[in-house]
Formats: structure tokens, sequence, C-alpha cells
């Protein structure tokens, strides 16, 4: 098929062009829509186009619905250790290419190009890890409670699973779901954000040179509008695995109603970061920058919301200021410390965040405003004395904005910190172990991070509570998410 390309794919600085597809990946064929239609994809940075990429039509959303139920039972029954050893030739190709995944991954999503790295280590690690845990999805006995009876649970692969994935971590957040769903024994469909899609067509480049069969991963590009709703209408779609805001999410949850899916959503977070008198002030600061500023602040672990306690509330300030004006600010390639934002919205959204916040009796300390690197660029900014009702203390900034309070009491800032519809993860520092056995207990987040900022990785269960989500990526519960339970009972008598 002939895609109507106006914009050929940019001289992107790759040493393998092959990674570079405007295609869609269904059923092992490179594929455009029946309309031959497609959309462009720009830098952030520039705002130069990059390419067009296919735009898939309902119908062809659908065809691909039918390529991986036709692959699944050929890929549930395939051995264990069959599994496991594509998986892991994907993980070294991933690894091998590392540096072409970082380069395009910055092209397309602005991130700098150190975090783009470790972005590729990050999700080509739960590649390797799911190529492990294919091999152990044992069959578990239960001591009978009838006569005669023998008892098991075997875990079996659910079916078909579509993950539907955002532009923040457009390489992470497909590995992470899809290594547990194909090491499950499921075939996935992979939507990717329309602004970042050529991360996801590399991988799907790399996992059929590591040899998935055809129609086992799939990538169908175009306008979720487009896209999703054929697949949360077909029964034949068993699992919804999404990454995004809570609003779609729970739009999703809707959707899914009617042929009973299992969903996995890892929904928005309002983080709250909190600082004691009694901490390592200096590291506090330290991982508060982290914390906040990591991936531009466009990230849902992000520190929304710090509150610092009373005596080192000024002293927190100025070290947090200082660090900040410190921070470079430049097209990722360049490896700053902060890149682009993704949209014009998020420049607003941030606008329109510190406008409200001033509104309401904060003091800028620094930063404030648009950058002049480029249209999508902004000031790492630092808020002071932000009251609780301001908008920022209330919604998700998404963005490199930070807002700081001060607080007097411990059980007032738990409940100040609690006091939000989201429950991803929180932050604490302190260095009391009482406190930071109640902090841990009391605090209504599905991850706690104590006295540091990275906690994530395969082996741990990501997710959150409340309308921060729902079920847990990575670990083996993260492979329990695409497999269903049988009971067995046999009468031997």
């Amino acid at each position: 098929m002939t895609l109507a390309l106006q914009h050929e794919p940019a001289s992107a600085n790759l040493a393998d062009m092959r990674l570079l597809r405007s295609f869609s990946y269904v059923d092992g064929h490179w594929v455009a829509g029946a309309d031959n239609a497609a959309f462009e994809v720009s830098d952030p940075a520039t705002g130069a186009i990059i390419g067009d990429v296919a735009r898939l039509t309902t119908g062809d959303s659908a065809a691909a619905v039918d390529a991986a139920t036709r692959a699944f039972p050929g890929w549930a029954e395939l051995l264990p250790q069959d599994r496991a050893r594509i998986l892991r030739r994907w993980f070294e190709l991933i690894i091998e290419n590392k540096e072409d995944l970082a380069q395009l991954m910055t092209l397309e999503q602005g991130k700098p190009l150190s975090e783009a790295r470790g972005e590729i280590d990050y999700g080509a690690s739960f590649v390797e890890f799911y190529a492990e845990e294919a091999k152990r999805p044992n069959i578990e006995g239960i001591t009978s409670h009838l006569p005669d009876a023998e008892m098991e649970l075997w875990m079996e692969p659910a079916g078909v699973a579509a993950l539907i994935t955002p532009w923040n971590f457009p390489h992470a957040m497909i590995t992470r779901k899809a290594a547990a769903a194909l090491a499950a024994g499921c075939t996935v469909l992979v939507h990717p954000s329309c602004e970042t899609p050529y991360s996801a067509l590399a991988l799907a480049e790399l996992a059929e040179r590591a040899g998935f069969p055809a129609g086992v991963f799939n990538v169908i590009t175009g306008r979720p509008e487009t896209i999703v709703p054929a697949w949360m209408d077909d029964k034949r779609v068993r699992v919804v695995s999404f990454t995004g805001s809570t609003e779609i999410g729970r739009l999703l949850y809707r959707q899914s109603a009617e042929t009973v899916k299992k969903l996995v959503l890892e929904l928005g977070g309002h983080a709250p970061f909190l600082v004691f008198a009694d901490c390592d002030l200096d590291r506090a600061i330290h991982e508060a920058i982290k914390a906040k500023f990591a991936t531009s602040g466009q990230d849902c672990l992000g520190a929304n919301r710090f509150f610092v306690e009373r005596p080192i509330y000024d002293a927190f300030c100025q070290g947090f200021t200082e660090r900040t004006q410190q921070l470079s600010v430049g097209p990722g390639i360049t490896d700053p410390d902060i890149g682009p934002l993704m949209n014009l919205g998020a420049i607003q959204k941030q606008e329109a965040h510190i406008a409200d916040a001033l509104e309401n009796g904060a003091e800028v300390l620094c930063g404030g405003g648009r950058h002049p690197a480029g249209d999508l660029f902004f000031q790492p900014t630092v808020l002071k004395d932000v009251p609780a009702n301001a908008l920022i203390m209330r919604k998700e900034t998404f963005g490199p904005v930070a807002a700081i309070c001060p607080f007097d009491d411990e059980d007032d800032v738990i409940a100040r910190a609690n006091a939000t519809d989201y429950g991803l993860i929180a932050y604490v520092h302190t260095s009391d172990p009482r406190r930071i056995y109640r902090a841990s207990r009391q605090l209504q987040f599905g991850m706690v991070a104590i006295n540091r900022t990275k906690v994530t990785g395969a082996p741990i269960p990501f997710g959150g509570m409340k309308q921060s989500g729902l079920g847990r990526e990575g670990a083996r519960m993260g492979m329990a998410e695409f497999m269903d339970i049988k009971y067995v009972c046999r009468d031997w008598a």
C-alpha cells in the first residue's frame, strides 16, 4: 500500500535508519490505513515536522483484533521457555540499539538525551525481567477440603490485550505493559500517542527481528477516538492497559463495562513531598529537584505539592531555588536539564497555575514564564507560600513549576497530603524511624518513597490508589494482570 506522505521522514542521526518507520505494524506486515491517510509528527524543541505516520481507520483497528485473535492460540500454547527466548532476544536488540532509540525518542518527545537513554535502559529492564518470569506461571496445588478430590490453580493467558500508551514515556510504557502481556501468553495491540509514534514503531521493528510470530505484537497508529473504540466494543479484547489522564481512564472504565474486560489503569498523580525539620536538608533539596524536574516535570510521579516544616522552611526555599536557577534549559538533543514541554496546552497550563497561585497570595522565587529557547520551553519555576485553595495545590501541573508551603503539625500535613482524589506516590524526608513508620502507614498512596526519589523498576508493583489507577505494572503482579485463574478439581475415586 502507498502512504500519502507529505513529508519524508527526517534524516535523524540514526546508525540504523530501518528503525525510523512510517507505517503501522499489523499481522507481521508494515501497513497503511485503508484510506492511505497520514498525520504529522513534529519536534517539540523546534516545531519542525519530523515526518508523516500512517493514520489507520476504525476498520483497520478491528482488523488488527482479527490478527491478534488468530495469533493467540499458537502464542499461548508455545512452551514458556520459547516465549522467554524471543523476549530475551527483543531485550538484547533494544540494548544493542539503545543510542538510536534514545535519539529517536528525543527527536519526537523532546526530553534530554541522557533521560532518553535512561528510559531505554528502564524499558528494556521490563523485557529482561518478564523474559525470566515467562517460565514461572506455575500451577499451584491446594490442600483438598473434599474427600477423593485433587485441586489445582492454573494461571492462563487472558487473551488479546490492548495497550494504550502516553507520550511522556513513549518507550517504557510500551515495554512495561507488552513484556508482561507477552510473557503471560497474550497477544497485544499497541496504540501509541500520536505525538510519539516513532518510538513504538521502532520497537515493532525490533520485535520483528526478535522473531515474534505474525499477529503477536501489533502497533496501530492513528487518532485514539478512531482506534480505541473498536477495541473497547470487541469482546475478543480481554484486557485493556492504559496509562494517561484520569479523565480518559474513567471513560475507558465505562466503555469496558459492556464486554467486562480486565482493566489496568495508571492514571494521574498529585504527589506530595513532605519535608520534616529533622531531615538531611541537603539531601532533601537534592531529591526534591529530581522529583520535580525529571522529564521537565511531565511525569505522573513528579512531586506537585511541597510541604516543608516551618523551622527549615526558609532554608529549604532558598536552597531549592538556588538549585532550580542552576538548571539548564534547551533542546533535548543538547542534553540540558530541562527540555521542551509537549504542546502549547502544557505551556498554557503552567501559566494558568502560576497566575492563580499569585492571585491567591503566592510569591515567585524564580522563573514564572516562558523561556526564550522556543515556543514550548518554560522556565523552571518556584512558588513560595502557596495556599491550599490555589489551583496548583488541587490539580496536577505536569510541568516545571514547584509549589511550596509551610506546615507546623505532623497529623495536619498528613491530612493535607491525603486531601486529594489521587494516590499514586508520596515522598517523605525525615530521620525519625517512628515518623517514617507512621507516615508510611497513614499516607493514602500506592507507593511511598522515604528519603529518596527513585523507587520504580521491573521487580516492583507500580501503581496507585483512589483515582490514580487500578492494578499493578511490574513484578509478578504485573504479569498476573494479563492472566486468568482457572481452578481445577479432579475426582480420583
